[in-house]
């Protein structure tokens, strides 16, 4: 008599289905922290860009008053004329103006958008600074636009504004530094003294910034987790309802 051999499936251990499970949901998790972090990054970052369009237009407006109003006094000091800083602040300020505002419309969330938003922001501190005659409350303009790219959570930006902020004091100081300064003849120094202090903000504006984006990732991993756990569940709810139409059958 032939005997009949039956072939049979091997059984594969729970153990292994186990970790095949663990490691399908581990990168479940991990592509889907991913898309939930790019998408609010993105969404942050292009709201950034629109505040500082209208930041720049209220720059804009706010160059044009002091202009008006401040130069006359400020740089003559006798009496009050159409100074020629008014054609300065709308001339100048409006090319100032221009390409931020088309990149924050036409582009928003591009990297180079918000470099460029850096460095035309210390820019408008260096306007604003000269149209005030040096004025030394002015120069607090630069630390508070630091503040403000720091929301951006990227600390490269912060490097571009500084480096620009920087070339700024030094080409002023040696070409007019009555405009920066108020004064004719500062130290030669006296750039780096303004330098040191925006180093000195900006370590502590990178510390938040690399934090921000650490808690960012968190949350989007967080929000991850429940999502793909919840989606495993209603799978197995699924499943079971299946298996008990099929036994009531």
């Amino acid at each position: 008599m032939a005997s009949v051999h039956v072939l049979t499936r091997p059984a594969v251990p729970a153990a292994t289905l186990g970790e095949e499970d663990a490691a399908r949901r581990a990168q479940s998790v991990a592509e889907r922290a991913a898309a939930l972090f790019g998408e609010r990054r993105g969404h942050a970052l292009r709201r950034m860009d629109r505040m500082f369009m209208r930041l720049i237009f209220g720059q804009w407006a706010f160059a044009i008053l002091i202009a008006v109003w401040f130069s006359p006094y400020g740089w003559s000091g006798k009496e009050k004329v159409l100074h020629p800083h008014v054609y300065v602040a709308v001339l100048v300020g409006g090319a100032l103006t221009a390409l931020p505002v088309a990149l924050a419309l036409l582009r928003p969330g591009w990297a180079g958008t918000r470099h460029v938003i850096a460095a035309t922001q210390m820019l408008w501190s260096a306007l604003l600074i000269h149209l005030t005659g040096g004025r030394i409350e002015t120069h607090f303009h630069v630390f508070g636009s630091l503040a403000f790219l720091s929301f951006y959570y990227e600390w490269p930006v912060l490097v571009t504004a500084t480096v620009v902020v920087a070339a700024d004091h030094v080409i002023r100081q040696v070409l007019w530094p009555e405009s920066v300064y108020g004064i004719t003849n500062p130290a030669w120094w006296r750039f780096l003294e303004h330098a040191f202090w925006v180093v000195f903000e900006n370590v502590f504006l990178v510390v938040a910034c690399i934090a921000g984006v650490r808690d960012m990732r968190s949350a989007a991993r967080q929000q991850a987790e429940v999502e793909v756990l919840v989606e495993s569940d209603e799978l197995k709810t699924a499943a079971l309802e299946m298996v008990l139409d099929e036994v009531r059958r």
